[in-house]
């Protein structure tokens, strides 16, 4: 297993990344492109559905796709829960019949949970974590999920417990549309069989670095990168780390695949040096821009002449 937290930057003076949002980004339709062999795999064993988080892994692997025949590379790639997924499928860790096969079974999994373990989650916008975390302490029951930027973090919890814990948090607080308390310990059964499935398909070393959601380090090879998935079921979301990460990379431009924009959207929360900001867009954006035969990807910064 190859894991590197050298995070020293990439030869020459900046970098591009690619990130892929979870399902915060909202469920989309699967293109229909890839139906056919979404079906393939799955078959009838999920009810003749697509299960959501094979919507969105399908999107976000279809743009992976299409960006690589636009001659777009990026240096580095991250995602967020789910996402990560994605982050792997573009660094070339697996073909999109593993990825299907295996993000089916995670949401069949995640679903059982949810049966069992009612749970849910809740976005708390202009808390800061350290104050939300003192709040968790006298809660049992709920734990920080995702710490998405320094003015957003989501708690996780059993469902009957939930409301009491956020209720003493100060901050607006945003219900989340799910049925499982993701990235907590409530979720350890659905982990176990996931880990399993992972074992079942084979890894290729990732063509760029992936960046850890787990813990913003750097993976550079196939095990990492499945030890890495593994572990992220039950393990908080640390995207104020990825970022941290990025920006010591030298990342200077995020492109957004995978549809939503709601990384790019959280990227504003982050305070970042001026001397190494990060410019972000979503594909969408990029496919109007290259369209409209923009030469810089992403447009010219605030502080640049004309």
């Amino acid at each position: 297993m190859t894991q590197t937290t050298d995070t020293g930057g990439f030869a020459g003076t900046s970098a591009r990344a690619f990130v892929f949002p979870g399902q915060g980004g909202g469920v989309l339709e699967a293109p229909e492109e890839t139906l056919e062999e979404i079906r393939a795999v799955i078959g009838d064993e999920f009810g003749g559905e697509v299960p959501d988080q094979v919507k969105l892994f399908a999107r976000a692997a279809r743009d992976a796709d299409e960006i690589r025949t636009l001659e777009v590379r990026p240096d580095v790639v991250a995602g967020h829960s789910l996402g990560e997924y994605g982050a792997a499928y573009s660094a070339g860790c697996f073909d999109f019949a593993s990825g299907v096969w295996l993000v089916a079974h995670r949401d069949r999994f995640l679903a059982e949970v949810a049966r069992t373990v009612p749970g849910g989650m809740v976005a708390i916008l202009r808390a800061k974590p350290e104050e939300i975390e003192r709040a968790l302490t006298a809660s049992p029951g709920s734990f920080v999920a995702n710490y998405n930027s320094p003015k957003q973090t989501v708690v996780s919890g059993l469902r009957e417990a939930l409301g009491e814990a956020v209720a003493k948090i100060k901050g607006r607080k945003v219900p989340l549309n799910v049925s499982f308390a993701a990235h907590s310990p409530y979720v350890a059964a659905a982990a176990e069989k996931m880990r399993a499935a992972l074992d079942q398909v084979e890894f290729s070393a990732p063509k760029v670095p992936v960046v850890s959601a787990i813990d913003g380090s750097v993976l550079t090879g196939a095990e990492a990168v499945r030890e890495a998935l593994k572990g992220q079921m039950v393990a908080p979301v640390r995207w104020v780390k990825v970022v941290e990460t990025l920006v010591r990379l030298r990342v200077e431009e995020w492109i957004e695949l995978g549809g939503g924009g709601v990384l790019t959207r959280m990227l504003r929360d982050f305070e970042l040096p001026s001397i190494n900001s990060i410019r972000g867009v979503t594909f969408e954006e990029l496919r109007q821009r290259l369209a409209g035969g923009a030469q810089n990807l992403l447009g010219r910064r605030e502080d640049e002449p004309s």
